[in-house]
């Protein structure tokens, strides 16, 4: 076997069982296993590489004594942004293997169908693909007509 290639940016993940995670991943978004590193004495996955797209998901299970995952934290901050032929049919792929779904697919001011779920292990994933080419002109145009009309907004800009 051959060393694998790498993108220049791959996201690492923390997952509770990864080995269950892994099949999550490839029955939600297509992904395909690269490889796995297993503690023989735990059988925890120590190091997991995922084919995903053009790009590339590296994960573990969790050990406290260096990484965590979002249920032991509580929650992330973190969103993964997964392009896609069609983001109602990725968010009922995903729902169907278990993801939690968070808002539907809609049609989005920056020129993308937008939808976003919770997998399992409490990762998020925005699932989208471009129904418009928009400019970053008329993006900032969109976002202040759009910002200009939500409360919150008001509220921050004092």
């Amino acid at each position: 076997m051959s060393t694998p290639s790498y993108p220049a940016f791959n996201p690492y993940i923390t997952v509770t069982n990864a080995a269950e995670a892994i099949a999550f991943y490839e029955k939600a978004f297509g992904a395909k296993e690269r490889f796995r590193l297993t503690d023989k004495a735990t059988g925890k996955i120590g190091h997991a590489e995922l084919s995903l797209n053009d790009g590339l998901l590296m994960l573990s299970d969790e050990n406290p004594a260096w990484n965590k995952s979002p249920q032991t934290l509580g929650g992330t901050p973190v969103k993964f942004c997964l392009m896609v032929e069609n983001s109602d049919a990725a968010i009922a792929k995903a729902a169907a293997a278990g993801a939690t779904v968070q808002m539907p697919a809609t049609d989005m001011f920056y020129g993308f169908r937008s939808g976003c779920v919770c997998d399992p292990y409490g990762h998020v994933w925005l699932l989208q693909h471009e129904i418009e080419k928009v400019s970053p002109e008329e993006m900032q145009k969109r976002w202040d007509n759009m910002s200009g009309e939500c409360p919150a907004s008001k509220d921050t800009a004092k």
